[in-house]
């Protein structure tokens, strides 16, 4: 657990409203982690009797980590649940929070439709390298999600998978072309600085300051995290060349992302402005899925059990130690290891839960958008999506771009083949309620709903 102590910088939300007059979209995006589907139905609830369809809003998270903590449901004093945290914390209520934000969202949203007029878009590609992919293989074939150190250097045989250094722009102009906003869609979560005690948008702060130095400080910027549940921005190898070349350019990882972004929107926009369209055939479907949930064993119980088993020891230690030591509790952060120990305890214990109730909801639900806009598409899922799985979509598309949204919902990995071989944080039944399976289901689905929308 983490409360935060400061606000190192805004935290946004950002709508484009987009109407052909025979269908529309509206994209939000937001700073928080993900999109719990209680938070989703709490803005849409709020959007009914508007002349617009509510179901047709797609909300997308940039996965910042340092965003609000909007998943858990209990208050400070609920204890005794999973999603507690293990000791008493002095912070604000979660429920409230909730509140409060989905009626700025909502109001976000309404000003966005209500403010929309005629104009033109412009769509490109383009390449910065900022994922990586962040999942290496030892000999043994077991994979492990970062840690790749001086100790595990003799055990590294290869990095898992692949990576997708494409940025995938679209530029809104108004009717006297001039630029307006841009949406920018890379396959990376901004979770530069994960662990931070601040509240903070990551790289996307920087990214958003660089572009608005450039073509103006009322330039709208709403990102998109195209799939990348295995990337993350920065290098898993060569650490130390990397921190050189940043302090020899004065800059921080984050803003050297920043300058990625920058100057590859730098580079699309002269192009892409020769091509502005507007008049667009607009087509989008929404539909949820019912996955399969995946299949717990009981040899994954036993396994969970054991380390739940280990952390609810360290967890009693801690918890302990706080009571012999009562004073500890004026340091900085002294909550952190109990707390640390209590979710990991109960994040396994999960397992057998899931085990037990696998018969009685042996489905996950899946809000799936596509979208058809001229010659280009968008596509969410709501899960950190690998990106074996985003990839199988491009190469498979019909569309002249596409643009993958992942974390348009509650999040949770879903993990590819190769990694489940690899195991390891991100790709075991204790990360992942939907399995490989249900991530090609997905796949082959946008896939269809393309084709469809493009005939």
């Amino acid at each position: 657990m983490r409360l935060s102590e400061d606000v190192a910088d805004p935290l946004t939300a950002t709508a484009l409203a987009l109407d052909s007059g025979e269908d529309h979209v509206i994209f939000v995006s937001c700073d928080v982690v993900v999109i719990p589907d209680e938070w989703r139905d709490a803005i849409r609830a709020l959007l009914k009797d508007k002349d617009f369809d509510p179901q047709k809003v797609l909300f997308n998270a940039t996965h910042t980590h340092t965003g609000p903590e909007i998943r858990v449901r209990t208050t400070k004093s609920d204890l005794s649940k999973p999603d507690g945290s293990g000791v008493f914390l002095n912070a604000a209520s979660i429920q409230e929070y909730l509140e409060d934000a989905a009626r700025q969202v909502a109001q976000i949203v309404i000003d966005a439709w209500h403010s929309r007029k005629p104009g033109s878009i412009a769509y490109g590609q383009d390449f910065a390298v900022i994922g990586r992919n962040r999942r290496w293989v030892d000999h043994d074939g077991k994979a492990t999600m970062y840690g790749l150190n001086k100790s595990t250097f003799e055990r590294f045989s290869h990095i898992e998978g692949y990576e997708d250094h494409s940025v995938n722009l679209l530029a809104t102009y108004d009717d006297n072309e001039a630029l307006t906003g841009l949406l920018i869609n890379l396959p990376c979560p901004s979770q530069d600085r994960e662990m931070e005690f601040v509240f903070s948008a990551d790289f996307w702060n920087e990214a958003r300051q660089l572009l608005r130095e450039k073509w103006g400080k009322d330039l709208f910027i709403l990102p998109q995290c195209s799939a990348a549940g295995d990337q993350a921005p920065r290098p898993p190898y060569e650490k130390q060349a990397y921190e050189r070349m940043l302090q020899l350019r004065g800059r921080t990882s984050r803003e050297e992302t920043a300058h990625l972004i920058q100057e590859c929107v730098a580079r699309l926009l002269p192009d892409i402005a020769k091509d502005k369209q507007s008049s667009l055939l607009l087509r989008h479907q929404v539909e949820t899925l019912e996955l399969d949930a995946i299949p717990i064993q009981q040899h994954h119980v036993e396994e969970a059990l054991r380390e739940a088993a280990h952390w609810r020891n360290v967890y009693e230690e801690e918890k302990q130690k706080l009571e012999d030591q009562p004073e500890s509790k004026n340091q900085p952060h002294w909550y952190v290891p109990v707390t640390r120990a209590f979710r990991r305890m109960n994040w396994y214990q999960n397992v057998q839960t899931r085990f037990e109730q696998q018969s009685l909801s042996p489905k996950v639900p899946a809000e799936i958008h596509v979208v058809r806009l001229g010659e280009i598409a968008f596509a969410s899922v709501p899960f950190e999506y690998y990106l074996d799985f985003g990839i199988r979509i491009k190469v498979r598309s019909p569309a002249l771009q596409t643009f993958l949204i992942q974390l348009s919902g509650g999040g949770t990995y879903v993990p590819s083949e190769r990694s489940v071989k690899g195991g390891g944080y991100g790709s075991i039944p204790a990360s992942n309620p939907v399995g490989p399976e249900g991530g090609q289901i997905m796949a082959d689905y946008i896939v269809k709903v393309l084709y469809t929308l493009f005939e």
